[in-house]
Order: C-alpha cells, then sequence, then structure tokens
C-alpha cells in the first residue's frame, strides 16, 4: 500500500503529466501537426532531456525510476497502451479489406515487402548505420527493424482522410484497408518475435505452445468472439444506460483478450488489439459509440502513455543525426515505391498511386508503440528507438500535405455547378436511408437523361449499405461512380425531420447529397467530395441552406460563402476522433 507521501508524490506526477500533455497536445492540433507529437515532447519537457538537466532531484522526485510509485506509473502506461491499441483494432473493417481485395492484397502486401526487404538487408549488411549496438540480438534486431519499416499507422491514416473529407471515398476505402492488412501482418509477426525473445524465461510458455495459443486467439477472436459481440450489442445497448453499457462491455473484453496473450508469452497489446478488431466488426457498433470509446482513451490515456515515452528518453545523450537520417530514408524510400508500385499494378492511375503510396507512408503513433515494446523487450537499444521516433513524427506529417498537393489541386468546377434545378429537392419526404437515396436518385434521373432512378439507387445503396456516408453536423454525402455518365451530377435535398445516416456525431442528416461522376474519374470524385465537405463545414451555411426552397436560392447561398469552397487543409472543421468518417463540425483534426 502506498505510504501518504507516496500517494502525493503519484497524484502530482499525473496531474502535472496530464496537464503538460494536453496543453501541448492542443499546441500541435493548433498548429496542424499530429497531437501525438507534442504528447511525446511534454515527456521530454518533464524527463532527463530538459528537467532532469535544469533540475535533476525535483524531476527524480517527480518521477522516480524505480520505487512503488514507478511501478504504479508503469502499470498505468501499460493499462493505457492496451486500451489504445483497442482503439486501433476498432478501427479495422474486415468488410472493408474483403470489398477492397485486389488493391488491399497488392498494394498493401507490396508497401510491406519492399521496406521489409530493405529494411532486413540495411540491417543485416550494415546494423551500425541503424543503431544496433553488441548489447542486442543480430538476428531479432534484424527481423525487428524490417517490420519496423514495413508497417503503417492506421488511426493517423484515418484521421488524415476524414481531415481532407476523403475517408468514405473509395480511394479512402483502399488506403485504409491497405493499412489494416500492414497493421494485422505487422502486429502477427512482431508478436513471434516477443514470443520467441520471452521464449526462454521459466514463466513463458514453450515457443510451439505460444505460437498455437496465440493462432488458436486470432482465429477465435475473428470468428467465434465476432459472432458474439455481434449477437450481445443489440442487447447491451437496450438494456444498459449508453455509453457506460457498451463501454463496460469493451473494456472487460479488452483487459480480459490482453491477459490472455500476455499469458501466452507475447504481449498484452496483441489481445487488445485483436477484441479492438472483434468490436469493430459489428455493424450494431455505431459511431457514435465508436467516438466515445475513442475521445475516452485519447483524452486520458493517450496523453499518460505518449508523455511517458518522452520521460524515458534523453534526446541529448541519444539523438544520432546520421542514424536517423538513414532510417527515415530506408522507411520513405521502401514504402513510396513498394505501395506506389502495388497500386500502379491494381490498377490506380498514377497520379492516384503516389497519393495512396504518401498516405500509407504514415507511420505515426504505431511505429512509436511498436519501437517502445521492443525497447522494453531489450530487442533494440535507445538510439535506434530515437531514430524511429523522429521518422514516425516526420512521415505523418509529410503525409497531409502530400495529399492535398496530389489530389486536391485537381479540383474541378465548384460543385454547384453540377447540380441542375430538376435536381433540388427542397422537402424530402423519406425518413429512411434508403427512402432518402431512392427519391434524390429520381432527382438526379429527371437532370440526366441517360440515368436511370432504378440503377441509381441500387449502385448508392449497395455502397451505403457497408459504409455509411453520414459526414456529421447533419449532412450526409451519399456517392457512386457510373460507367457512361458523360459528366458529374448531384441532387441535393433537405429533410427538416432528418435522416439516420449513421454518423459519427449521431445527428441525424438533414441536407443530403447524391453525388454521381463517371467511372474512371476518379480525379474528380475524390475533389468534388472534399468540395462537398469543406463548403459544409460552415455551420451558416448549412442554416441557410436548410431554409432554401428553390434552387436559386441554393446557388446564391453557396455563393455567398464561396470564399470557404476551397478544399479544406488538414486539421481544419474535423473531429479530432480517428473515427470512419469526418465531421463538418468545428473539431479540430
Amino acid at each position: 500500500m502506498l505510504s501518504g507521501d507516496e500517494v502525493l508524490q503519484l497524484l502530482l506526477a499525473l496531474g502535472t503529466l496530464l496537464a503538460v500533455s494536453r496543453v501541448l497536445g492542443e499546441l500541435a492540433r493548433r498548429l496542424r501537426q499530429p497531437v501525438v507529437l507534442g504528447e511525446i515532447l511534454a515527456g521530454l519537457l518533464l524527463g532527463p532531456t530538459l528537467l532532469g538537466r535544469l533540475a535533476p532531484a525535483a524531476q527524480s522526485w517527480l518521477f522516480p525510476d524505480s520505487g512503488r510509485v514507478a511501478t504504479v506509473l508503469d502499470g498505468l502506461s501499460t493499462l493505457a497502451l492496451a486500451l489504445f491499441l483497442l482503439v486501433a483494432g476498432l478501427e479495422v473493417d474486415l468488410r472493408a479489406m474483403w470489398r477492397q481485395k485486389r488493391t488491399t492484397l497488392v498494394a498493401g502486401l507490396a508497401g510491406m515487402l519492399l521496406p521489409f526487404v530493405l529494411g532486413l538487408s540495411l540491417a543485416a549488411l550494415a546494423p551500425a548505420a541503424v543503431g544496433r549496438t553488441a548489447a542486442e540480438d543480430p538476428r531479432l534486431f534484424v527481423l525487428f527493424f524490417a517490420t519496423a519499416m514495413s508497417i503503417s499507422a492506421l488511426p493517423v491514416i484515418a484521421r488524415t482522410l476524414m481531415d481532407l473529407y476523403l475517408y468514405r471515398s473509395d480511394f479512402g476505402m483502399s488506403v485504409v484497408a491497405a493499412a489494416m492488412l500492414n497493421d494485422i501482418v505487422g502486429w502477427l509477426i512482431f508478436a513471434a518475435l516477443l514470443g520467441e525473445l520471452h521464449a526462454g524465461s521459466a514463466a513463458a510458455p514453450s515457443p510451439g505452445l505460444a505460437a498455437a495459443l496465440a493462432l488458436g486467439f486470432a482465429l477465435i477472436a475473428l470468428t467465434v468472439l465476432r459472432w458474439v459481440v455481434h449477437r450481445m450489442l443489440p442487447w447491451i445497448q437496450a438494456h444498459t444506460a449508453w455509453p457506460s453499457g457498451v463501454l463496460g462491455f469493451a473494456l472487460v473484453l479488452t483487459l480480459l483478450g490482453a491477459a490472455f496473450t500476455q499469458y501466452a508469452g507475447i504481449h498484452a497489446i496483441f489481445g487488445a488489439f485483436l477484441v479492438g478488431v472483434a468490436l469493430g466488426d459489428s455493424r450494431h457498433l455505431r459511431e457514435r459509440t465508436r467516438a466515445t470509446i475513442s475521445d475516452f482513451v485519447a483524452s486520458i490515456f493517450s496523453p499518460l502513455f505518449f508523455g511517458t515515452i518522452g520521460l524515458r528518453l534523453d534526446l541529448v545523450e541519444d539523438l544520432e543525426p546520421w542514424v536517423c537520417s538513414v532510417v527515415l530514408v530506408v522507411a520513405c524510400c521502401g514504402k513510396l515505391l513498394g505501395c506506389g508500385l502495388g497500386a500502379r499494378l491494381s490498377g490506380v492511375s498514377r497520379r492516384e498511386a503516389w497519393a495512396f503510396a504518401f498516405a500509407m507512408n504514415a507511420r505515426g503513433s504505431m511505429e512509436i508503440v511498436l519501437g517502445l515494446l521492443a525497447l522494453e523487450a531489450g530487442l533494440i537499444g535507445q538510439t535506434t528507438f530515437v531514430a524511429l521516433l523522429v521518422m514516425a513524427v516526420v512521415t505523418t506529417m509529410l503525409t497531409g500535405p502530400a495529399l492535398q498537393l496530389l489530389l486536391e489541386r485537381r479540383a474541378p468546377r465548384p460543385w454547384t455547378d453540377h447540380l441542375s434545378p430538376a435536381a433540388f429537392v427542397a422537402r424530402l419526404s423519406a425518413t429512411t436511408r434508403r427512402g432518402a437515396i431512392e427519391e434524390l436518385a429520381r432527382a438526379l434521373a429527371a437532370s440526366e437523361p441517360t440515368l436511370e432512378a432504378g440503377q441509381v439507387t441500387e449502385a448508392v445503396w449497395e455502397r451505403e449499405r457497408h459504409v455509411g456516408s453520414g459526414l456529421g453536423a447533419g449532412v450526409a454525402a451519399p456517392h457512386v461512380r457510373i460507367e457512361g455518365l458523360a459528366r458529374p451530377r448531384i441532387a441535393l435535398g433537405i429533410s427538416l425531420a432528418g435522416v439516420d445516416f449513421d454518423a459519427l456525431d449521431g445527428a441525424p442528416a438533414r441536407i443530403l447529397l447524391l453525388l454521381a461522376t463517371p467511372a474512371g474519374e476518379d480525379a474528380v470524385h475524390l475533389a468534388l467530395l472534399g468540395q462537398v465537405g469543406g463548403s459544409l463545414s460552415d455551420p451558416v451555411l448549412r442554416a441557410s441552406l436548410l431554409q432554401a426552397e428553390t434552387h436559386a436560392e441554393v446557388l446564391a447561398h453557396v455563393r455567398a460563402f464561396a470564399g470557404r469552397l476551397t478544399p479544406p487543409v488538414r486539421g481544419a472543421g474535423v473531429s479530432a476522433s480517428a473515427g470512419r468518417q469526418g465531421t463538418p463540425g468545428n473539431g479540430s483534426g
């Protein structure tokens, strides 16, 4: 039991770390940088890098390296890590991986294979160039470094695509599906490495048993547990308070799954990740519930975990510019060339393939987590970990600007140019999602003789029933590509009652746009989606459109806000949660 002084010490340590992490995280957000960057910087300022040099006695008392307070802080950090992996697992959509199977397999696997081979070759032939010392096992170090070069960061990729209002596009779904494959394969390889590393300890199962337990748990989690969760969620949501019922259910499953994989000699985070996949794959887990879990973790546990990373580092001692440069170049070359070539082979256009590659190059928090676990396990040293940390931050910062440069430059005419008077429905009568799509499809067909309302409805609904198009803040944008269509067409409908399009914020859609573009014109399709999301992020414009009764009034309202029609910059008008869709509200990414 902690003494009174130790309780005081613990509370001050937690309060200080969370306060500084939140402040610097918000500052990073305002500067349109990853929040995790501010959280790690908080740890660096409070750790041996700065505070330890200015006031070493105060720093060692507030954040001790040993003792019961240090043990409690370490335990809380482990819990935070498990919950962070739960949120990462929630982002994995197995159905999306299957729907995008060609691009997922070709681009995803190519984007892993080339950086894996480059990392393996470099670590084997020039280990000193990537920071290996005599203390690390050569074979395990090489395998880990290759794995670290090949993974992507699904939460960061999802958030960046949301910032650009591209998450629900076919391009966004392809990128996310490939990132899911990267995550799953990467964690399986890393789990095997940890299992082999711990195989010699008395408490750990044998390597064969550990592998069997891990594989068995993965199969059960992705089959039986998925089925159980899918059946239980409706009952839990119907008979328990929201959101505490679902939140408690998710946390219990996460802790039990993490405990099992820890027993299996791998790591607790592997179980937490698989439980997140099983939970997130159920269509009964609504976007609002998913966002609540994500916000719960992001507001408390993520700052705690990433702040403690900075507490463990001394950048003055551990930063090696040459090693950081080598790791960054190898990581970027491998991922960009591998993903770009794979995307081209899967049929993606040249420019979009480069955009695909830059999106997949984001390493972010997943790389940092992987590196920290390897550091704790003794697979790598401080120098290599710092190089991985720098690489994760730089690649994440490059992603948003690169995507804007490659995709948003190709913006076509304003989206209102594709909206005709016949395609505006001032008052939608439908109250269901499919009914609203049918009504908008009829309006679209009335404005474009080459379109058949039933064909449009079925094409849109086939996509909609798998991936909802609710953007949040009362806006939905179902969309489809159609063979033979001469030019983009848009139908706009206003629903005063609102229609449920499964938006992240739970708000029913009152402004609905149905976008149809010619098949093969992916650039126009993506740019129009970005325009729609960017313009309707303005709350005044949304309020004005709800009052519009004619096509002319719609044009007048939109053109009054023409300065806001340019594609959004990273971090503008998007929910801070890394969920499955963008929200045209007032949050920040």
